[in-house]
């Protein structure tokens, strides 16, 4: 039986290194098959029923015209505790890429670079604060509020897209077009009304809310006093209000 399956593997996995051509060509991220013969052997590492990988990402395009300061904020976050990116050093560190601007209706207003921070919070009990969680909830507000970047709209928690339909210049324009082409919101849900503008608000507020990024914590309650975690301002961004470690 080992020995089908390992045969059975060789044969769906690809190793056809280097692959060449265009992105947007690009039909697969991996060999993630499914399949009743292969006990999961070749189930993507995200699967739910595999002890794969498990980890959250903020994704921001800060403009490059504020690049420079919005890194040299960073630095300052970092010069106070220098350990304050080790949970992102763990988890691949800050992916960084240029994108262009774009004439689509929510494409990007001018060009920027991406900054990708991957990072781990517990995954039995969500409300059990982050390492470090006051400085990488620093960068998120600084990047949004200060440096007015635009989140990618998929990898952000929900603080990020609070009011973010205002920083395109053609939403209106945007919105008659999905009006027109799904008249009868097909192809909308909940959460799309929500980040688009059109019904309810993205942000929650709650106890633990700032936890999760629900909301901007504005009171204690929004993080997690019982663990020691209050709310508080930036120490670089002083408009920012974060969860800290208040310690007696």
């Amino acid at each position: 039986m080992r020995s089908h399956l390992a045969k059975q593997t060789r044969s769906v996995i690809f190793t056809g290194y280097p692959v060449i051509g265009s992105q947007d060509r690009i039909m697969s991220s991996g060999a993630c098959l499914d399949s009743h013969q292969n006990g999961l052997i070749t189930s993507c590492p995200w699967d739910p029923r595999i002890k794969g990988e498990f980890f959250y990402q903020t994704a921001l395009s800060v403009p490059l015209t504020h690049v420079k300061d919005f890194i040299n904020d960073i630095k300052a976050l970092v010069k106070i505790e220098p350990k304050s990116l080790c949970g992102l050093e763990l988890n691949y560190g800050v992916l960084v890429r240029y994108v262009t601007s774009s004439p689509a209706y929510l494409g990007k207003e001018e060009k920027a670079l991406d900054f990708d921070l991957t990072y781990y919070r517990s995954k039995d009990d969500p409300w059990t604060p982050r390492l470090y969680e006051d400085y990488m909830e620093e960068i998120e507000q600084m990047a949004i509020l200060k440096y007015n970047a635009l989140p990618h709209w998929g990898k952000n928690r929900n603080l990020a897209f609070d009011g973010t339909i205002r920083k395109y210049k053609n939403a209106n324009a945007f919105l008659k077009v999905k009006e027109r082409l799904d008249p009868w919101g097909l192809f909308s849900t909940e959460w799309t009304d929500q980040i688009l503008g059109l019904k309810g608000n993205v942000t929650i507020v709650k106890q633990g809310c700032a936890l999760e990024g629900l909301c901007i914590c504005s009171d204690d309650s929004h993080c997690a006093p019982n663990k020691g975690y209050m709310c508080r301002p930036g120490k670089v961004y002083k408009e920012a209000r974060v969860c800290t470690l208040v310690t007696a």
